[in-house]
């Protein structure tokens, strides 16, 4: 059966409950070599995962997964993959109906695009495939080559086919792969031609900012995923992967705890927002591509998406030097971000002087990648803000930003865009982590100067905050460009970490839309209440919780 059926029909539709915690094992039988699952916490186990879904009580589901470092990297890396799969399948079931259900689908499967996308995915894998098989850049390849292998148990254990890791596998380019390729999606389809591409002109993806607090206390980082609304069933991730670091052994990945927020069905977070046991922490803000003469970069061979570039970068990388090196390599051109690399092995509480590498800064387009430290500027202003604006002169100029800024104005400007400005403006009020909170939680946008449209009717606009609200733009406003309409998007989240927070995996986050200054949104009277949202709350009205970790 196709990998889209699969997904379909191996799950029926889940009813709707309060908190559910759920356990499973993956063990090895090793008198036949084969590997099951059981319902409890297993001594000796490969991969155990425990699950505690309270989506209903506070947004979130809590997802940790632990491999275990007496088995080699391959088969702890597909059985993590089973785990995962095990105790988040009904989960993954409606994140998938929600989302994914009708994207190259089986009455999809011949359209001239979808057959495009999947040339292009089985050539790319096969590429990838063939490096895995080489004695190259060892370490790199490993990593990838594990990333898929926990991909693979992830699928054939949601398929109830979990079988044993082989030295060579193949993934269906429209399974689960679809679940990673989210931001990789938005630049394949331009790539590709997809008739129907779905982005809007000057869609926003997310607002980050890195704030010092007064004296130097604390460095906060924090970060606000915009997406669509139908993606809110969202989990926060703790993963403890001992693999080494390369096929032959060697020392434990640097990176091999990591928690981030993500969704069902992924094996990254996708936002993204990582505090990793390297002692960094990485995030990023999407810049897109406005620059169809790029696209032509965008090749499956001598290309590694850009999930899998962050997965392997996030797990070798010691400081923002090393992980900007190892994220540089084989650029796929898509998901296009500016990423930020906090390294709070170089964070001083309460000193002044500038430490070298604390905050590293990349962007990337199709064909260029430019990164540089910024820990100068971070301590000269008090704050890094990331609003979807490349930074880098370079960067600006070959994404088409400045054709968009002389036709629709400072909107398209890296320094006047409204977030620009806010951040600018409000980034002096944080003097902790809740007025931090607050900040990344705005939107004000009724009454906000800095949140007018001045070629809008009306001129307030959702979009125009830190966390945006674009379902509260009026269906019959005039709008200059797309991204200013009503839509079922804005600011889906809120993630905070700190130094101390850092240290033990620990942050702050909220789940749906901002509701302390403008209504707190509700899928039955809102204007898209016919769209699937299988699983979600229908009141979004959640304060921000303390992640913990036993």
């Amino acid at each position: 059966m196709a990998a889209w059926l699969l997904l379909l029909f191996a799950v029926s539709a889940p009813s709707v409950g309060r908190a559910q915690t759920s356990e499973v094992s993956v063990i090895l039988d090793a008198s036949t070599g084969q590997l099951s699952t059981v319902p409890e916490r297993r001594p000796g186990a490969v991969a155990w995962a425990v699950l505690r879904d309270s989506i209903q009580d506070n947004g979130w589901a809590v997802l940790e997964l632990q491999s275990n470092a007496s088995y080699n990297d391959s088969i702890q890396a597909y059985a993590a993959g089973v785990a995962e799969a095990a105790v988040t399948q009904r989960l993954i079931y409606m994140h998938w109906m929600n989302t994914m259900v009708g994207y190259c689908g089986p009455y999809k499967y011949e359209t001239p695009y979808c057959e495009r996308l999947r040339n292009y995915l089985e050539a790319n894998l096969a590429w990838i495939q063939e490096q895995m098989e080489k004695e190259q850049d060892q370490d790199y390849w490993h990593q990838v080559r594990l990333a898929l292998l926990q991909l693979k148990g992830l699928e054939d254990s949601y398929s109830g086919r979990i079988s044993f890791p082989q030295k060579t596998f193949t993934l269906s380019p429209f399974g689960f792969l679809l679940f990673q390729l989210g931001g990789d999606l938005e630049d394949l389809e331009a790539a590709l031609n997809k008739s129907d591409a779905s982005k809007d002109l000057g869609a926003g993806s997310c607002s980050a900012l890195i704030k010092l607090l007064p004296g130097n206390k604390d460095l906060l980082v924090s970060h606000v995923t915009w997406n669509t609304y139908q993606s809110m069933l969202r989990i926060i991730k703790k993963y403890t992967l001992p693999f080494r670091t390369n096929p032959n052994g060697g020392p434990l990945v640097p990176g091999f705890v990591q928690t981030f927020s993500s969704y069902p069905g992924t094996i990254f977070s996708g936002d993204d927002f990582y505090i990793l046991s390297s002692g960094l922490v990485t995030l990023e803000t999407t810049i897109g591509n406005s620059n169809p003469d790029l696209w032509k970069y965008i090749q499956p061979k001598n290309s590694v998406l850009e999930w899998l570039r962050n997965i392997v970068a996030n797990r070798l990388a010691t400081s923002g030097q090393e992980w900007t090196d190892t994220f540089k390599k084989f650029n796929s051109g898509t998901y296009n971000n500016q990423w930020m690399v906090v390294d709070y092995n170089k964070f001083n509480p309460g000193s002044t002087d500038v430490p070298s590498g604390l905050l590293t800064v990349l962007e990337q387009l199709p064909g260029i990648i430019i990164s540089a430290d910024k820990s100068d500027l971070l301590y000269q202003s008090g704050y890094w803000a990331s609003y979807n604006v490349p930074y880098f002169e370079e960067i600006y100029n070959a994404s088409g930003q400045v054709e968009l800024l002389k036709k629709y104005g400072d909107w398209f400007s890296y320094s006047k865009t409204p977030r620009a400005q806010i951040f600018r403006r409000n980034q002096t009020l944080v003097q902790d982590l809740k007025s931090m909170v607050n900040l990344m939680r705005y939107n004000n946008f009724l009454y906000d100067p800095l949140s007018r449209c001045e070629s809008c009717d009306p001129k307030p606009n959702g979009e125009n905050a830190i966390s945006a609200r674009s379902d509260l733009n009026p269906a019959n406003g005039t709008y200059p460009f797309g991204a200013m309409r009503q839509r079922q998007h804005g600011g889906t989240d809120m993630k905070v970490t700190g130094y101390d927070l850092a240290k033990h995996h620990q942050m702050v986050a909220v789940n749906g839309p901002s509701w302390d200054q403008v209504p707190a949104y509700q899928w039955s009277t809102s204007p898209f209440s016919n769209l699937m949202h299988m699983g979600h709350p229908d009141l979004w009205n959640f304060d921000p919780i303390v992640i913990k970790w036993d």
